[in-house]
């Protein structure tokens, strides 16, 4: 009778630990960071007036904050980045879309476009100013361009490096064209665009960076632009901390979505 309840008994379930240190352990070195700035700073092993403590770093960003000048910054760096995002982000993935599936366009138009990638877009800001000014649409388009390229060659290099087993098995049961592309192409295509779009996003906040602190009014750029001028090494200091957060962000959002529409790859297993 023992043994008979010994085999019926469920096995224990495993217990999984109530912290989840692999969400845990990307914010250590940023926290350490940290840490050891306040440290060198309180202890007077750096000087206070050229770089200060991230208490008084925060404390200005709350100041700015109430006064309304950071979130209004926060924002016109936010329209900038994502207006330019969308505009050449989808121009990049049209373009890599239809040179990847049709091949006369393609050897039309992507010697063309290999040149102009290997132009650094950043040497373009006078050309910008000349023909659109000082306004908002030459900062939106610097970042469009900055952001098509990468969009461009990932989606390009996803469409023709389809598996050609896959194709010819497709073939075989009798599929259309769209139906190739719905359920063969643009699955295996979409590792590959998702890439670009996280790539893409790091050369967004790159791009805006140094398109807000030339000939620019407004914007975190901005910002630390006009802190330079009056050695406001607190302001400069927060606003490359809220690129780099605004940076974190982004890449999250990216590996959200390789998680969203990639992860029947990933077998049921998490994604870092």
């Amino acid at each position: 009778m023992q043994e008979v309840t010994t085999l019926t008994q469920e096995p224990k379930k495993r217990v999984k630990p109530s912290v989840n240190w692999l969400k845990i352990l990307p914010w250590l070195v940023p926290l350490a960071f940290l840490m050891s700035w306040q440290a060198a700073v309180s202890f007077n092993w750096v000087t206070s007036s050229l770089i200060p403590a991230p208490s008084t770093v925060i404390q200005d960003g709350i100041s700015l904050w109430q006064s309304g000048e950071l979130p209004k910054n926060i924002a016109i760096s936010l329209y900038r980045a994502t207006a330019g995002f969308a505009i050449g982000g989808s121009v990049g993935f049209a373009l890599g879309l239809i040179n990847g599936l049709v091949k006369p366009i393609r050897a039309l138009l992507d010697s063309p476009i290999q040149m102009l990638r290997n132009i650094p877009h950043l040497s373009l800001i006078p050309l910008m100013i000349i023909l659109m000014g000082i306004g908002e649409p030459a900062k939106i388009a610097l970042v469009a361009i900055g952001v098509m390229f990468p969009m461009y060659i990932n989606t390009y290099q996803g469409i023709v490096g389809a598996d050609p087993e896959l194709l010819e098995m497709g073939r075989a049961y009798g599929l259309s064209r769209r139906a190739l592309f719905t359920r063969v192409v643009f699955p295996g295509a979409l590792a590959n665009i998702l890439m670009g779009v996280r790539y893409a996003l790091g050369v967004m906040w790159t791009t805006l960076i140094v398109a807000e602190t030339i000939s620019a009014t407004s914007g975190l750029g901005y910002m630390a632009t006009n802190a330079q001028e009056f050695m406001r090494m607190d302001t400069v200091l927060l606003c490359i901390l809220i690129y780099a957060l605004l940076g974190k962000l982004s890449d999250m959002i990216a590996k959200s979505l390789e998680r969203l529409f990639l992860g029947w790859r990933q077998g049921g297993t998490e994604n870092d």
